[in-house]
């Protein structure tokens, strides 16, 4: 019987010969890279989520923490249904704003358009988050209006001329 070993030994060597000529790192460009602007790292920071475009420049000079201005930007472009039945009571009906959707939202047409005014405004981060938390937390359109007016209407007496919620008929 003859002996396997020079067959076996003849496969390690081209198996270790094929491998290694992979081990070496590939030459380094001979130009540098260009960095693309998607990718830049103020981009980074002010991004929300991949389907959604990067916060507009400023919101990191924000009364509240980039996180919170991005849960608000995010929850306002989400959750319509929700927040353009909540009235902002910083002033803002003065420049045409109809809800505390319209503090954060400029237009959907053709994908999220960003408005810059709640970047900087505390009055309608706050209504926002609040009604984020209400909503997360369970409660109903209805109930998270009545609370932001009851919170903020004897403070703030103007306020963005908001529709109510439509109420669900008898047996709902």
């Amino acid at each position: 019987m003859r002996s396997r070993l020079p067959f076996v030994a003849a496969l390690l060597l081209l198996t270790a010969a094929a491998c290694s000529k992979n081990t070496a790192p590939p030459p380094p460009p001979s130009q540098p890279l260009a960095v693309s602007p998607a990718v830049t790292p103020v981009n980074a920071r002010l991004s929300i989520a991949p389907d959604l475009p990067p916060l507009p420049p400023g919101a990191e000079n924000s009364p509240f923490s980039l996180t919170e201005v991005k849960l608000a930007y995010e929850f306002a472009a989400r959750h319509p249904e929700i927040i353009s039945y909540m009235p902002c009571f910083c002033g803002c009906e003065r420049g045409g704003h109809t809800s505390n959707e319209s503090c954060f939202i400029a237009g959907r047409k053709n994908g999220i358009q960003w408005d810059t005014h709640g970047l900087g405004c505390e009055i309608c981060l706050r209504v926002a988050l609040e009604t984020m938390q209400m909503n997360n937390a369970g409660a109903s359109v209805a109930d998270i209006r009545k609370f932001i007016e009851s919170k903020y209407a004897s403070s703030f007496p103007g306020h963005t001329p908001t529709p109510a919620p439509p109420t669900r008929g008898k047996g709902h």
